[in-house]
């Protein structure tokens, strides 16, 4: 595991290869699982404020599962996630045309209506974040889902940390990053020589 300033990071995230596949998997990480996205305290009032922007963006189940459920939803341990279409697909996730999930706050992020690209949690994907009192455990979820876009990084030499680079510095910061780069280059060298 790798120790930097307060998180602790899985050696999965920089020894396993990942870049998202969607023509294959069809986002089917917006419909798996057991909840909607997980969502931040802090990303709550962001979520509420951006609606009117995102909602044109939704579909019309996705709509009424907001106006059944709210905008978001609180779990029995407290934490909080996107509501969901029956409990299958996110809320927000839209289909284009080739049948692909999409997401409409991200949508309407990329037309300029809102300035909040979408929740840091898919936007990590596949690193999940558990949160303890002193540090923050990152983790790569594995899950066979992800199988094709395993083996496109492998085909492209593309390690877990670098495709989530933009997140990753969206959620710590351009200094933590360049560090847990510099780090893992480091350890690199000494296991080659």
């Amino acid at each position: 595991m790798i120790v930097l300033q307060n998180t602790i990071i899985s050696d999965d995230i920089r020894d396993n290869f990942f870049v998202c596949n969607l023509e294959q998997c069809k986002g089917a990480c917006c419909v798996e699982g057991d909840l909607g996205a997980p969502l931040e305290e802090e990303e709550l009032a962001i979520l509420a404020d951006s609606y009117e922007h995102i909602k044109p963006y939704m579909t019309g189940a996705g709509k009424l599962a907001v106006e059944e459920q709210g905008l978001y939803i609180q779990d029995f341990e407290g934490d909080y996630s996107t509501p969901t279409i029956e409990n299958r697909e996110c809320a927000y996730a839209l289909y284009d045309d080739q049948g692909i999930l999409k997401c409409a706050i991200e949508q309407a992020y990329y037309d300029g209506k809102i300035s909040w690209k979408k929740p840091i949690s898919c936007h990590l994907y596949p690193i999940r974040i558990t949160k303890y009192d002193d540090f923050e455990a990152l983790n790569y979820d594995r899950w066979s889902i992800c199988a094709a876009a395993c083996n496109f990084g492998a085909d492209l030499g593309v390690k877990v940390y670098q495709f989530l680079k933009e997140p990753l510095i969206r959620k710590y910061g351009e200094a933590w990053y360049g560090e847990l780069t510099e780090l893992i280059e480091k350890e690199e060298q000494t296991a080659t020589t």
